[in-house]
């Protein structure tokens, strides 16, 4: 299927959108739930699996698409955004948490990118979305978050968010980088990826770091990220109220949270 080619406009810093400008009968698909507007002469439909529209195998086909990305812990559905008028239109996708937004040019990369489970936002018409397992039995047992990774093929233009700052590496051959496993972002798939104990058991224990890497070795091109989304949420959850903990914790200064806690702890409250 030919791929359409879409003209693109990344905004914001921290927390950025793409707008995607569509000539006449042409289609983006995005992740469900990331468009943030698009123009009225756009027409958007729900579909099964990456929106194709000529999936080998029919029916089958559509349902083995739509299985790969229920695998990868996505939707069973893409929405596809097709600009039906007869003048440019634009439609805009938003990254889900702080980060930057990648334009990947898929023809540039070899034709296939391999990336987080969670990575993928949006795409010109025409690229498939597929799962990539890892062939080791270690990455399969230890690897976590870098175990199943979605694959993107086809020669067009795709965006994929990461949290934080990013950091893209051109590894040589033989050369290895070990990386906290929700670091890595993508990578291209002559990349060798395979999971690496720490090695020692008080690291292991109590370094803070997990038990293993992921070890990456060049040949190809790696993107990380310094803000995995699972980091974010772990440090959002500690730092909640607990169940039955004071709602007011966190602050000293008056006029904060604390204010109320530290006058009842002033005031003689709690004797």
């Amino acid at each position: 299927m030919a791929m359409d080619v879409v003209d693109y406009e990344i905004k914001g810093a921290e927390m950025q959108f793409v707008e995607v400008e569509l000539d006449p009968g042409e289609a983006a698909i995005g992740e469900a739930g990331s468009m943030m507007f698009m123009d009225a002469g756009i027409n958007m439909d729900t579909v099964f699996g990456d929106g194709r529209q000529n999936a080998s195998g029919g029916l089958f086909g559509k349902l083995l698409s739509a299985g790969k990305r229920l695998v990868t812990g996505e939707s069973l559905f893409t929405t596809v955004y097709t600009n039906g008028g007869s003048a440019k239109q634009r439609v805009a996708f938003a990254a889900p948490y702080p980060g930057k937004i990648l334009p990947m040019n898929l023809a540039q990369l070899g034709g296939t990118l391999i990336c987080q489970k969670d990575a993928f936002l949006c795409a010109a018409r025409g690229v498939t979305l597929g799962i990539a397992l890892q062939q080791k039995m270690s990455v399969g047992f230890f690897g976590g978050e870098g175990f199943i990774m979605q694959r993107l093929d086809g020669d067009g233009l795709a965006f994929v968010h990461a949290g934080g700052t990013v950091v893209k590496r051109e590894l040589q051959p033989g050369q290895t980088l070990l990386v906290d496993t929700g670091c890595v972002v993508a990578y291209t798939p002559n990349v060798s990826f395979e999971i690496q104990y720490v090695g020692k058991i008080k690291t292991a224990l109590f370094g803070g770091e997990g038990l293993f890497f992921a070890k990456l070795t060049g040949p190809g091109t790696i993107w990380l990220q310094s803000l995995p989304f699972s980091r974010l949420a772990s440090r959002i959850f500690a730092a909640a109220p607990q169940r039955g903990g004071s709602k007011e914790e966190g602050s000293l200064l008056p006029g904060f949270a604390g204010a109320g806690l530290l006058g009842g702890i002033l005031g003689g409250d709690d004797e």
